[in-house]
């Protein structure tokens, strides 16, 4: 009788003991939680700091989400160019946690921020008000490899606004998909340095996520063939990666920044550029003021969709990255 009682407390008890090895995951935006959560798979569930419906550039974060970091053994975030509230709390709650910041990860390509109105060279701008005339000759090569100039980016980072600066590096890298399995690679590789029994696990689930991501983004590309002649705004910069990545580019964009709305001088401008680079469409943002939109698009026949960089009406978990990709994608087919 004895021995047939240890034998069940014994079955009981081992997966227990497997399951507590399982490092304990904090992740910043939805975006990442959702690649972390493909890569644990059903050993476990990451932890996100920032919830839903949130500003990444300012927050403050609820006692429930400083314990989730103070406990974390593996921190997974953007960078402080996109959280800049949450560097101090990873180096301080965090500070015995492998921490990897996703910008600085091996092979991941990364863009500066495009400041002016119009994203494209068009003579018929040329009358147009220009703020930001130095950086004329910046799109020819936006789409190069800016990894290693990424200290130096941060270096010249613009001050003066709540929020990330617009200059310098864009921190919105999860939209490309390339940079996305970039970093399924990472966090499988750092979960199996944390949790060496399961290494070939999360090495499979990346796989499978790397798989199922290049599938998708192939649907997705062959959608978007559609929109290679449309002229588009977006709400702001920030949708480059998917832009590079599929083969679309935005004619421009109505605020230089998401943390402030844009000047008169700059809806003067950005009106310009709709009638010069004939704007058929124009992108807003589900957290952003929609009345910007029909001011930039007043008198005109530009019709509105919506796009959403981070997922803000999904709800967490493994699929919200791949929805959020194809959201963005029909959001832009929207524009035909």
């Amino acid at each position: 009788m004895f021995r047939s009682l240890f034998a069940t407390v014994s079955v009981v008890l081992l997966p227990l003991s497997a399951q507590a090895e399982v490092p304990s995951v904090a992740t910043d935006i939805a975006p990442v939680h959702s690649l972390a959560a493909q890569v644990m798979g059903d050993l476990g569930q990451p932890k996100l700091i920032l919830p839903p419906g949130a500003s990444p550039h300012g927050y403050a974060m609820r006692p429930s989400e400083a314990r989730a970091l103070a406990r974390a053994d593996v921190v997974f975030w953007i960078s402080e160019s996109l959280t800049p509230w949450l560097a101090g709390p990873i180096e301080t709650l965090a500070e015995g946690a492998t921490t990897i910041e996703l910008t600085e990860v091996t092979g991941v390509v990364l863009h500066d921020y495009r400041e002016d109105a119009a994203f494209r060279d068009n003579e018929t701008l040329d009358a147009a008000p220009d703020e930001h005339a130095d950086h004329e000759d910046h799109q020819e090569d936006h789409d190069e490899d800016h990894h290693e100039d990424h200290d130096d980016d941060h270096a010249h980072e613009e001050e003066g606004h709540e929020g990330h600066a617009h200059a310098g590096m864009d921190p919105h890298a999860w939209l490309s998909p390339a940079n996305a399995a970039a970093w399924l690679d990472a966090m499988a590789q750092t979960l199996a340095v944390a949790d060496p029994d399961n290494a070939a696990i999360y090495a499979e689930n990346a796989q499978t996520a790397k798989s199922d991501l290049q599938r998708l983004s192939d649907e997705i590309g062959q959608d978007l063939t559609a929109m290679q002649d449309v002229s588009y705004l977006v709400f702001h910069d920030a949708f480059q990666y998917f832009e590079t990545y599929f083969g679309v580019q935005a004619a421009g964009a109505i605020s230089v920044s998401d943390a402030t709305d844009p000047s008169a001088a700059r809806i003067a401008q950005v009106r310009d550029v709709v009638k010069a680079l004939g704007v058929t469409c124009v992108a807003a943002e589900p957290q952003f003021n929609p009345a910007l939109i029909q001011t930039v698009s007043a008198g005109t026949d530009v019709r509105a969709t919506v796009l959403d960089p981070i997922g803000v009406d999904l709800p967490p978990g493994p699929a919200l990255y791949g929805q959020m990709l194809r959201n963005l994608a029909d959001g832009l087919l929207g524009c035909l």
